[in-house]
């Protein structure tokens, strides 16, 4: 059986042979430590809230588990082996699909598998947040809809206000005390509420959140003045969600999508901004002609080489995504390019929390 040798920084991923169909990888990956952990993932990780039953949830823009397999076995293949998912997207079939997926295409111990918990999987009364009652719930149905016996990194999906940090701690360790997962990380909250979880894990010796997964891109940069800097000094990785800000930063400004006209989520994240953005996405292209690369290349390169950021969350709807995606990992933007793509940011409302 030959495996992927990994060393430090940049690899080269040939051909790796497990049990199910042999599958032939082409791209280079980098791998890097997850925060202050001996975990070692892809420099990008797969968001697979693309994956799920479009008639299940929220999401009419999802791709069904005939349409996200193809997509799935193509990450693999071109060395993604971090995947992010949540109990909620699709109604829970999204884990469903992924969960069969990597089964079939990849060894368990090769992958690292994220998921999520705090938003309502049902209608009844106290479903969802943050109680010890919810979450020993919701990782066991996790488990379940995903086929395995343990998740890699189990993040709270947003801060509950109605449940004492304290009490989400204890349940939280005592998940990964009984194996059931790795390590915990967090999503987008104020950074006063993070210092605070960090200390209370630290002083009651309880597991410790490893991860920071927030909203953070060209057209979005508030986490820049708090939550940055303090993941970069509490060594707490960075795996910022919507890094193309929902594809706007990888198309015209001028051009649209079935997901930005139909998204409740885009709206809200981007809505009152367009004019401004819209600046800042025509820097982007300009500077996409000059390097002779994608608008997507660019303002992934942009991130990539900011400070904590360890895997942004890309997402994939096409195969085409991936390969447009990858190339950033060797994309170095100067700094005059830098500035360039920053100086026309204006603050924005705090945005993403809810």
């Amino acid at each position: 059986m030959r495996l992927v040798v990994c060393v430090v920084g940049r690899v080269r991923v040939c051909e790796g042979l497990w049990p199910g169909p042999k599958l032939r990888y082409t791209e280079t990956m980098e791998f890097v430590q997850l925060g202050r952990t001996g975990l070692r993932v892809s420099r990008f990780c797969l968001g697979c809230m693309t994956y799920g039953i479009p008639d299940r949830g929220s999401h009419s823009w999802t791709l069904d588990e005939a349409a996200s397999r193809p997509i799935l076995k193509s990450a693999i293949e071109r060395g993604i082996n971090f995947f992010d998912t949540a109990n909620t997207y699709s109604d829970g079939t999204s884990e469903e699909i992924v969960g069969r997926a990597l089964k079939d295409f990849a060894k368990r111990d090769e992958v690292v598998l994220a998921t999520k918990v705090f938003y309502p999987m049902s209608k009844e009364r106290g479903a969802g947040g943050l109680s010890r009652k919810n979450i020993l719930r919701e990782i066991d149905a996790s488990l379940k809809r995903l086929g395995t016996d343990y998740v890699d990194l189990y993040q709270i999906h947003r801060w509950d206000p109605e449940t004492p940090i304290e009490e989400t701690l204890e349940a939280l360790n005592d998940v990964v005390k009984a194996g059931k997962a790795r390590y915990i990380g967090a999503s987008s909250m104020f950074a006063w509420k993070f210092a605070k979880a960090l200390h209370t894990s630290d002083t009651r010796r309880l597991a410790r959140f490893v991860t920071m997964q927030n909203h953070y891109n060209l057209l979005y940069r508030e986490e820049e003045r708090e939550m940055n800097p303090l993941c970069v000094d509490e060594g707490v990785a960075l795996l910022p969600w919507s890094p193309l800000a929902r594809g706007r930063l990888a198309r015209p400004s001028s051009e649209s999508s079935v997901r930005t006209k139909t998204d409740r989520v885009t709206k809200v994240l981007y809505e009152a901004s367009t004019a401004a953005d819209n600046k800042i996405i025509d820097r982007v292209s300009a500077l996409a002609k000059e390097r002779g690369v994608s608008q997507a290349q660019i303002a992934l390169a942009w991130l990539l080489a900011k400070p904590g950021v360890c895997a942004p969350i890309i997402g994939a709807s096409k195969i085409a995504h991936l390969d447009d995606a990858l190339p950033a990992l060797t994309l170095a933007l100067s700094p005059a390019e830098m500035n360039k793509l920053e100086q026309l940011y204006v603050p924005h409302k705090v945005a993403g929390h809810e």
